[in-house]
Formats: structure tokens, sequence, C-alpha cells
């Protein structure tokens, strides 16, 4: 298990890490249950866990070992922010996900709701930039196992992602954790597309 370690928040897209190492950014809604899911992948608390959603307000910056770093973006969508923080936000996810070290994305999506507007306008913004994604869809120990497979192979369907791009995880219970520390792998080693 590589040790994470906290190098900072960054207000700006265009931060320098040194070393410069394959970069993973997680995004998602405010509220999906982000900073439980980076937490599970690493195995230990390294984000913050907020009742409050849309608190994450820079990105921040973990490495994990001499291997890469995680890129923890600010949760989009959270009504409560104001116009132009919303606008703020929603540019420095831009920015971010234009870096030059970017293997790619965790895209978190909750699987027990349909993807909304703002998940929409983040799918565009991930296909205009041609990112390489993965869906990890949070929250499932939320659904029966059953449900569970049937709301999978729909959002699969919706987004139009092939089955190895997409992941059940439950922070929680600890299901899809390791599939998906495999599939971040298979990112930063430039396996998926």
């Amino acid at each position: 298990m590589l040790r994470p370690s906290y190098i900072g928040s960054f207000p700006r897209s265009d931060a320098v890490l040194d070393p410069p190492l394959p970069e993973v950014a997680f995004v998602g809604r405010s509220n999906v249950g982000k900073s439980s899911l980076l937490n599970a992948l690493v195995g230990q608390r390294i984000a913050k866990i907020s009742g409050t959603p849309g608190k994450t307000r820079a990105f921040n910056v973990f490495r994990l070992g001499d291997s890469h770093y995680f890129l923890d973006l600010p949760g989009y969508g959270y009504a409560r922010a104001g116009k132009a923080q919303r606008a703020a936000f929603r540019g420095l996810v831009k920015h971010a996900l234009r870096r030059e070290r970017l293997s790619g994305v965790v895209w978190l999506l909750d699987i027990r709701h349909p993807p909304s507007a703002d998940d929409r306008d983040m799918q565009d913004v991930l296909a205009e930039g041609e990112t390489s994604v993965l869906a990890a869809l949070t929250k499932g120990d939320k659904l029966t196992t059953t449900k569970r497979r049937t709301r999978e192979h729909e959002l699969r369907d919706d987004l139009g992602l092939p089955e190895d791009q997409v992941i059940v995880t439950s922070a929680k219970t600890g299901e899809g954790i390791a599939d998906l520390k495999e599939a971040i792998a298979g990112l930063i080693s430039g396996v998926v597309q």
C-alpha cells in the first residue's frame, strides 16, 4: 500500500507539483461521497468528510509514494454557492482537467440517482477534453444487490460508457474499492482510454 501524504490545497489549477508524477483527478457533485471514497482508496483518513456539501473551494493534492498524485477537485452543482462562486469552481475544474500530467479522471456518480444537469455538463467537459474516465458509482451499499445491478446497467447505457469503465463502490462496505484501485493503476499506465 502506498503511503499517502497531503501536499496542499491550491486555489488555481496551474499549481506545479514536484516531483512531476502522473495525476488522477476526482470529480463529482457535492455530497456524492468523494472524501469517503478517497479515504477508502488509500486506507486512511486523508480527505475531510464534511456534513456541509460544497465545502471544498480549491483542489487538494495528495501524493501516493513516488507513484502518482490524487487531485481532489471541488464538488459541482451545490445550490447554495453563489453564481460567481459556481463559475469559479467550474473554471478551476475545467482547467485542472487540462493539466499536462493528468492520466485520467475518476468521475463519481451516486448510483441511486439519474445523472443531473450538472453531471451532464461534466460529461460534456470530459468528452471535450478527451479525458480517460472511470465512473465510480458511489453509495452502492444503499441498494439491494438486484437494484444495484439494474442501476449500474442503466447508468452505463445512459452515459455510453463501456463496462470496464464503470465500477460500483461503497466506501462504507469496501465494495469495488480493490477494482477501482486496479482501474486507477490502469489509468496511470495508460491502459484505459
